[in-house]
């Protein structure tokens, strides 16, 4: 078998296990389980025949076109390098991990059935992302994501927070798309083509007339898709589908799609100095930003989101100092680690019993319930961490090394000023990503909230892939980095020696800095009892919010559902803490800037419809009907009076007739 059929069958084989799934879920519920994971399964293994065969050499072309368009041609095209190959193995390896914990997971859940065909049509998609070589075709697995994410982040639908989710995330991506487009449409009208390679050399030989508009257009896009400031606030929300859904989304799809793309067409990006520079602030912006707000959340889920928006700001702060290879270096062993952290806060919520006890200040006892997550979960928050030898750390380092290269002058892909932007924020983003890192372990752990019910042991499915994702998170980085410039661009993804130091020595102290703030806001709890009416000392806002939630026992119910005070993070932001927790009010500022002036406009139209459109139809309507009320009028059915009418019309004829003959 060639290897372009092994591509095609890729990304069809779970499209097919999806309408099968939906066919037969109700039929036959007994085959569900097996079309959810066999597909998936069946993919990962032809996707890896399809990166051996691939080898990281030239990339493997094949098209042929869909349907004659008369301008700009359409067409069926494959495009695998060594980028496609390994993400597309990725994609597959989480998809079938998800769908084989999601098994145990929502195993008694009703709705099971379309839950696992969607999954199949969200990998499908995005496999489709991945190999296409036509940005048409590859716009089309682009939108089928988002209507996935819209049908799976609304799974629990029940719920006012899902269904405003769901929403949420379908709005604002498309918010992106809008723009992501008419991006795609110029730059296929200054290339003459759709076809990857054929706008790769048009960039290359300057026929690209518009790169710096065209660009900025794409970027509005990926902003939307990979949650990048500011576009970023739907990603947190979107926390209300099941938690294998997030794990799928945060790890392989959906967010990695923008990531992805832009590595795709980098040179056209690198074609605009100005979009790097934009590209860069993008970047740092998100992940300073967003790691700010992980370290104010309650929610676990929350801060994995936020984690996210900060690792995929890592991704776009590498490609706008020029370098792919550190990009998607980072995006395979987040995907992994990433995967894990989702599906082991699936366990801990799974122990729980339910979505609501997902606050870490209400967690109590995990630890020695639950040994399979706290084991693996403490790799991938090491891993997240970036802490040596995870995965993580030869990532993020590669980043960090790309930023630090291009500060040094070392490069003409990037200007100089993208570099320090990146490193600065990269080098901040480590400090507080350990922080934050560390904070949940310790709250999740260590806790000394309501210890929930013990719902019994998980299901050997859930725990099994905890441990498959174990592995990449423990050692792709090391086994990778010096393999993977071959699959790449060629560029030496060793970490380098000072910001090695540096980005570990910041992740240390974070961490540090955690445990301390930590132990002194447990012994503040301890020495003010839940419930107690205390005075607040004087001194840090953190330990003055830290004890008012210790002391409020009405704003909370009873002391079972009290959070915990021991927070560090209420200690180490201080009075920047609320403002934080609330992702510093973006969707506030969106709802008083966007949302209110549509619906104001909106009231406006509806005003103008009723009260003045709705006002010449009924009058137009209003005409007839009393004409046709006074004609009804005369049509009584009386022979009587319909004879006494024509005597006097005659008579009135007679008169007027007399006159008129007298007149004359």
């Amino acid at each position: 078998m060639t290897t372009t059929t092994l591509a095609v069958l890729v990304p069809l084989l779970p499209f097919l296990g999806a309408a099968a799934g939906l066919l037969l879920g109700r039929t036959a519920p007994g085959f569900v389980r097996p079309l959810a994971v066999l597909p998936p399964l069946a993919s990962l293994v032809l996707a890896a025949l399809v990166a051996v065969r691939q080898g990281g050499d030239a990339a493997v072309d094949a098209r042929t076109e869909l349907t004659p368009t008369g301008s700009v041609p359409i067409e069926l095209a494959l495009h695998i390098d060594g980028f496609a190959a390994l993400v597309a193995v990725l994609v597959a390896f989480v998809a079938a991990c998800v769908q084989i914990y999601s098994t145990g997971y929502l195993r008694d859940d009703p709705r099971y059935p379309s839950y696992a065909a969607l999954v199949s049509l969200f990998t499908s998609a995005m496999l489709l992302v991945v190999y296409s070589g036509d940005l048409m075709v590859l716009l089309v697995g682009w939108e089928v994501m988002g209507i996935c994410s819209y049908f799976l982040v609304g799974h629990y639908w029940e719920t006012p927070e899902a269904r405003a989710a769901s929403l949420k995330a379908f709005l604002v991506t498309k918010l992106g798309d809008v723009p992501f487009l008419i991006g795609l449409f110029a730059l296929a009208a200054d290339a003459g083509s759709f076809r990857l390679t054929r706008v790769l050399g048009a960039v290359a030989s300057g026929a690209v007339d518009h790169p710096t508009p065209i660009a900025l257009l794409l970027l509005a896009g990926v902003a939307g898709k990979s949650a990048q400031f500011p576009l970023h606030t739907w990603l947190p929300d979107a926390m209300a589908g099941p938690t294998p859904v997030s794990a799928l989304i945060h790890a392989a799809t959906m967010v990695a799609a923008g990531v992805y793309f832009i590595a795709r067409l980098l040179p056209l990006f690198q074609a605009s100095r100005a979009a790097m520079v934009v590209l860069a602030v993008m970047a740092a912006v998100t992940m300073a930003g967003s790691a700010l707000a992980a370290l104010a959340q309650d929610d676990i889920k929350r801060v994995l989101a936020y984690s996210t928006v900060g690792q995929l700001g890592y991704m776009a702060g590498a490609l706008a100092v020029g370098d792919r290879g550190a990009a998607v270096f980072h995006l395979l062993t987040h995907g992994a680690f990433k995967a894990l952290l989702f599906l082991a806060a699936g366990v801990i919520i799974h122990a729980a019993g339910t979505n609501s006890l997902a606050a870490m200040s209400r967690m109590h006892g995990l630890r020695d319930r639950i040994p399979d997550a706290y084991w693996t979960m403490t790799v991938a928050l090491l891993a997240l961490a970036a802490i040596p030898p995870f995965s993580g750390f030869f990532s993020k380092e590669s980043v960090l090394g790309a930023a630090e290269h291009v500060t040094a002058g070392h490069t003409e892909h990037a200007p100089g000023a993208a570099g320090w932007i990146v490193l600065a924020a990269g080098l901040l983003t480590a400090l507080l990503t350990a922080a934050y890192a560390t904070r949940l372990w310790l709250l999740a752990f260590r806790g000394r909230g309501a210890e929930a019910p013990d719902h019994g042991r998980q299901p050997l499915t859930m725990t099994v892939v905890l441990w498959v994702l174990a592995v990449p998170s423990l050692a792709l980085g090391g086994l990778a980095y010096r393999s993977l410039p071959g699959w790449f661009d060629g560029r030496d993804l060793t970490p380098t020696l000072l910001t090695s130091i540096l980005g570990t020595g910041l992740a240390v102290v974070g961490g540090l800095l955690t445990y301390g703030a930590w132990q002194r806001t447990t012994a503040l709890a301890a020495r003010t009892p839940l419930g107690a009416v205390a005075a607040h000392p004087e001194g840090d806002a953190g330990l003055v919010e830290a004890e008012a939630i210790a002391t409020h026992q009405p704003a909370y119910g009873d002391i079972a559902h009290a959070p915990d005070p021991a927070d560090p993070g209420r200690l180490l932001l201080g009075p920047l803490h609320r403002t934080a927790a609330a992702g510093f009010h973006l969707d506030a500022v969106y709802t008083a800037l966007f949302v209110r002036p549509v619906q104001a406009g909106a009231s406006l139209v509806r005003f103008l419809d009723r009260e003045v459109v709705d006002t010449y139809v009924r009058a137009a309507a209003a005409l007839p009907r009393l004409l046709g009320a006074a004609v009804r009028r005369t049509q009584t059915g009386n022979v009587q009076t319909y004879v006494s009418a024509l005597l006097a019309g005659t008579v009135v004829l007679a008169v007027a007739v007399l006159l008129v003959a007298t007149g004359a």
